[in-house]
């Protein structure tokens, strides 16, 4: 019992209940602000039969999963940030797709107001699924010998994962060549790959992003919520956008903490501590 105890001291910190209460009255303010599309989405559910077949699990399964895994390890210190980021990125990214017409909302706004709380949501989410995907990695390399050749294969992985979504994102957004928006995406994703920082938590980051994004394109998508040009439930590009996404957001966080750090705000070598995963963790 004693050992269950400091399990969930260690995962519930004290910046645990601030950041659950957070979310929480997130989401009643969303649908207290639109009411109107609550009561449409529940008047789907038949409550005088076998409510429990029209009850959308997927959605809760999703909600309760985030809601469990953002208040792990919490810190505000560095999850304003990335709530910061979030919501910035958020608005960017959806602003992009739907004024450039690759993805459409069933309410035809451009782009939703209410769906960009989700995005810092997320992005807590796909934090604490790549710390974890990082301490098992490093687990795993602790007891192998061959450190540089692991190395070695993050770094080919990683030039493979990104030149493949690269590729694909080329594919999927041709339609719009004609808009400025989509070539200023195009630099952005290209920069931020020639660019990489971290090979092996740039690819986790990706990864990590891509496993959320494809359950939450899933559901998007099958409910008609959102719908892509391509009418796929989902496209591929779509899920692996979210992987790129939260390298985007990540990065964004890390150049963000280096000007709050030149500006004077906090000590150079506390910010240069926290900015990069150490990859050297092991000696040789």
């Amino acid at each position: 019992m004693s050992s269950l105890r400091i399990a969930l001291t260690k995962l519930w910190t004290r910046d645990s209940s601030i950041l659950l209460g957070g979310f929480f009255v997130t989401v009643i303010l969303i649908i207290y602000i639109w009411w109107p599309l609550a009561v449409e989405y529940l008047a789907y559910v038949d409550w005088n039969g076998a409510w429990w077949r029209y009850i959308d699990w997927l959605l809760l399964d999703i909600f309760g999963f985030m809601s469990i895994i953002i208040i792990s390890r919490a810190n505000l210190k560095t999850d304003l940030l990335i709530i910061f980021v979030g919501i910035c990125g958020g608005l960017v990214i959806e602003s992009w797709g739907t004024q450039t017409n690759l993805w459409h909302y069933y309410t035809a706004e451009r782009p939703p107001l209410w769906i960009i709380p989700a995005w810092p949501i997320a992005s807590l989410s796909i934090d604490r699924i790549t710390r974890a995907l990082n301490y098992g990695v490093r687990r795993l390399l602790s007891s192998n010998r061959s450190l540089e050749t692991s190395d070695s294969v993050f770094k080919i992985l990683y030039w493979l994962t990104f030149a493949s979504f690269l590729s694909l994102m080329l594919v999927f957004v041709a339609p719009t060549f004609d808009k400025s928006f989509t070539w200023l995406s195009l630099g952005l994703c290209i920069l931020l790959i020639l660019t990489p920082t971290d090979h092996r938590f740039a690819l986790l980051t990706f990864i990590a992003g891509s496993g959320l994004g494809y359950y939450l394109e899933l559901w998007g998508t099958t409910r008609e919520c959102w719908i892509y040009y391509t009418h796929q439930t989902p496209p591929l590009f779509a899920v692996l956008a979210h992987g790129m996404a939260a390298v985007a957001f990540w990065r964004a966080g890390l150049m963000l903490k280096i000007a709050w750090g030149r500006f004077g705000f906090s000590k150079p070598q506390q910010v240069s501590s926290e900015l990069e995963p150490n990859i050297n963790f092991i000696k040789k």
